[in-house]
């Protein structure tokens, strides 16, 4: 049976706004990042990267690069274990230990451009490089497909021979196809045919990258235990221990994983790409070996958030309610199977409540790098459809589309698209709150001259996820506490965790001194990713503090001599129930610990099935140059149900920040392929992602309807700003121009398109 809690608004440290107990170590630089990692003996590794984004291997020759001084080892694929296929969930996505090695390192055919197929460790970068460009290797090279139409052509080239797909149970060989899934409740041919109104539309998304600043990077010792040790940016530390492991064959007690401070993630920092190669290359060269990736590299061979094709079909009745819908969702994995079709059919519907629904996903494979998550994955694009088709139906029936969103709300008992039911969610507040913001209810305005002005609203949705989280809490003879957690910061959650920490105990959050540590040093705990971590370790927290006052009500009743259920505990004051002038203060208590008893600790694990559902919605003002076809953002306001915002500033900032993504998604950002599988804008040059420049301020307004699953009523909202972006600016551009765009990017040379 899952917990319940009722919501409370009496808070002394929830709700409040702490400076970030990292943040002077970042301001400063001295925090450590990847890049600043440094071992005794340490040395360089480098990969040689295939040209071609789909070849044969023919032969490898590494002798020139072996025979170069200061060179101290190379490996190829004959050097990778052969890994188990086998699927294992990783919290946030799963992976196949055999495609993983494989992305990893290509054995006898490469399948993206930038697929290493062998790599370098020597005395320093440079060296390193050098003898990586000595390595000679013939290809045969192979035509490539990079979007999901031609991956699924009748002729087209197959990228892996030895997959099977997975055609809703049925086996599939010589395909891309990798899975087929279907979702269906309700009579929905029937419904259709009955609709007074209907609407059908395809949508297109481009691959986009997370854009992070931080390269990644690993450095590991294999060390003369046959113990492996790793030192990575990454967003899970025991994420990445199971995937180290599954992809050298060895027990996950073999390998240690500390996690360093991370500069960006965006769920892009969750597979690991040098770590496995790095560990090789230190057992080969008895030396610890580092390495960090090059900027091009990242945006060829790392995960980025599939594009692919959706078919969207809607169906009302004569009053305005959904009777019925249909999607069509086919997604690119990139050269190994596992795009996120699971996560866009639990979104796809979720704002609506629509009796009679069907998802078809397809899993798509192609010659581009193996796609990861990526804010929200596989949500913003069926957003990006849902919300146009929406839009779009009611402007052919004449209604009011905000009015139209609040009579189909979702609602608690609403059956999502997969057939989950909601628990108590806040979408009929954010629609309540955007009907009545000082955003939609003020005027459009008149745009610059030359310029036509326009404004769209759209609706967003995440589920988020609960999974696995440990806490260590001690006291300290000074009143303080130290937290022990196994979730890498990327956010602001040591402070949050700390003020979950702090409202149990009375006392301040910097009182409390959180640590993110390695995989020894704390119980397992899943990926800082899906919008869990405040909410599950948070959660963690929550019942680690509260232990942690029932070990201290077993001290005052040492130090008073009475029993301790005849103690009380309120504010970070113990009292005794029957004699009210015995008191005693948690810091004075924490002075006395020594004599009564020893030191003071507790532990707090949870394993969370169930996660508060997130909600939003974002209203965008655009002004397009009829000249140019350039789209500027000149007003944008987000709203979500963030549950309850522990800090809210943090939590303004996750709005903000989603917000920027989506606009980038929505107007600029994609890989722009060439017909070889070549990406043409692999840096940041080239790839043109929204800077302050770009953007006005971005308001928000936070809407709290505590999630009754959590003590302080928290949900994730990291994910759920990302998704609203791209079809409210599409609804604004066609409100602007009396055109509609049905692809991303809609940049200036669409838009200019449209008009012409």
């Amino acid at each position: 049976m899952v917990a319940t809690f009722e919501p409370k608004t009496d808070y002394k440290v929830i709700g409040t706004r702490p400076i970030r107990h990292d943040g002077y170590d970042k301001v400063t630089g001295r925090a450590i990042y990847g890049g600043d990692l440094t071992l005794p003996g340490l040395i360089w590794g480098v990969c040689v990267r295939s040209p071609h984004a789909h070849a044969n291997i023919k032969s490898i020759d590494t002798s020139a690069a072996e025979a170069m001084d200061g060179v101290l080892a190379v490996i190829t694929g004959a050097d990778m274990p052969e890994a188990l296929d086998k699927l294992v969930d990783l919290g946030e996505g799963n992976v196949n230990f055999k495609w993983a090695s494989n992305k990893l390192m290509a054995d006898d055919k490469v399948v993206y451009r930038g697929h290493p197929v062998a790599a370098v460790a020597a005395v320093d970068r440079y060296t390193a490089e050098e003898a990586a460009r000595k390595v000679v290797v013939e290809y045969e090279v192979l035509k490539a497909v990079t979007n999901v139409t031609d991956a699924l052509a009748p002729d087209a080239p197959i990228v892996l021979p030895d997959l099977v797909g997975d055609d809703l149970g049925e086996d599939v060989t010589n395909t891309n196809m990798a899975e087929h899934v279907r979702h269906e409740f309700g009579d929905v041919e029937g419904a259709m045919a009955s609709a007074a109104h209907t609407i059908e539309r395809e949508y297109n998304m481009q691959m986009v990258h997370q854009g992070y600043i931080e390269p990644h990077n690993a450095t590991a010792v294999w060390d003369e235990e046959d113990r492996i040790k790793i030192w990575t940016s990454t967003q899970g530390a025991f994420a990445a221990r199971t995937q180290i492991a599954g992809i050298l064959q060895v027990d996950v007690s073999k390998v240690k994983v500390t996690p360093l401070e991370i500069g960006g993630g965006f769920g892009g920092k969750i597979p690991v790409y040098f770590e496995p190669i790095a560990a090789i290359l230190s057992r080969k060269s008895r030396r610890p070996v580092k390495m960090v990736m090059e900027r091009v590299a990242i945006f060829e061979t790392t995960g980025p958030t599939p594009g692919g094709r959706m078919i969207i079909k809607l169906g009302a009745d004569s009053n305005g309610k959904l009777t019925a819908a249909t999607a069509d969702i086919w997604f690119e994995a990139g050269a190994n199977p596992g795009s996120v079709i699971g996560p866009a059919a639990m979104c796809v519907y979720a704002p609506y409540e629509i009796p009679n629904t069907r998802i078809d996903g397809w899993d798509v494979v192609v010659n581009k790098p193996k796609t990861a998550a990526y804010r929200a994955p596989g949500s913003p694009q069926v957003a990006f459809a849902m919300e146009s088709a929406v839009e779009e139906l009611c402007e052919e029936a004449g209604w009011d589309s905000m009015q139209f969103r609040i009579d189909n709300v979702s609602r608690e008992g609403t059956r999502r698209g997969d057939g989950v039911l909601f628990s108590k969610i806040g979408m009929e507040e954010v629609l309540e709150a955007a009907k009545n913001s000082d955003h939609w209810n003020a005027p459009l305005g008149d745009p610059p001259l030359g310029k036509k002005r326009g404004r769209g609203m759209a609706s967003g949705y995440w589920f988020n996820i609960g999974l696995k989280s440990s806490v260590n809490l001690a006291v300290n003879s000074d009143g303080t506490v130290t937290l022990v957690e196994g979730s890498p910061d990327i956010g602001g959650t040591r402070v949050a965790m700390a003020m979950h920490v702090a409202e149990v105990l009375g006392i301040g959050a910097h009182d409390v001194r959180p640590s993110v540590v390695d995989t020894e040093l704390v119980g397992y705990t899943d990926v800082t990713g899906g919008s869990r971590t405040t909410y599950a370790t948070g959660y963690a927290c929550w019942i680690a503090a509260n232990q942690l006052v029932d070990e201290l009500k077993k001290r005052v009743g040492i130090l008073w001599d009475i029993n301790e259920e005849d103690i009380d505990f309120s504010d970070g004051i113990f009292n005794s129930k029957a004699e009210s002038e015995k008191t005693i203060g948690f810091k004075e208590l924490a002075g006395k610990l020594a004599d009564l008893g020893g030191p003071a600790t507790s532990i707090g694990n949870v394993d969370l099935e169930s996660a508060g559902d997130g909600f939003g919605l974002h209203i965008v003002d655009i002004d397009i140059d009829t000249e140019t076809g350039k789209t500027d953002v000149v007003r944008f306001t987000a709203i979500q149900d963030v549950g309850t915002a522990i800090h809210p500033s943090y939590v303004e900032g996750q709005l903000q920040g989603g917000a920027v993504q989506g606009i980038g998604w929505a107007l600029n950002e994609e890989y722009y392929m060439e017909e070889d599988g070549s990406m043409a804008n692999s840096s940041f040059l080239d790839y043109r992602m929204p800077t302050s420049l770009d953007l006005p301020p971005i308001d928000t307004i936070l809407v709290e309807v505590p999630n009754p699953l959590h003590p302080y009523g928290v949900r994730g909202v990291g994910e759920t700003p990302i998704c609203p972006p791209i079809p409210a600016i599409a609804n604004a551009i066609a409100n602007a121009i009396g055109t509609r765009l049905y692809n991303t990017p809609m940049n200036a040379g669409s838009i200019m398109e449209a008009l012409s």
